[in-house]
């Protein structure tokens, strides 16, 4: 098989191996650019759902899902 299909051999050893795939995330990462028109718009709906979201629920509503949100932040620590 030629040399240029061949992919590299993975180190045997965890720690090796776990950098050289934390390398490979890192280039790939760096290769494909955010468009930043994509990024302020997903930004901005982000930061209006949350609202949006509060304003269209009961009190009952709010109540329930603040209750289940302590409950995981508990659940976790």
């Amino acid at each position: 098989m030629p040399k240029r299909l061949r992919k590299p051999k993975r180190p045997a050893d965890t720690n090796a191996l776990a950098k050289s795939i934390l390398d490979d995330v890192i280039a790939l990462a760096e290769q494909q650019p955010k468009d930043p028109a994509a990024v302020a718009l997903g930004r901005k709906g982000g930061k209006v759902g949350g609202k949006r979201r509060a304003e269209n629920m009961t009190a009952e509503e709010r109540s329930e899902a603040a209750k289940r949100a302590a409950a995981v932040r508990w659940k976790k620590g």
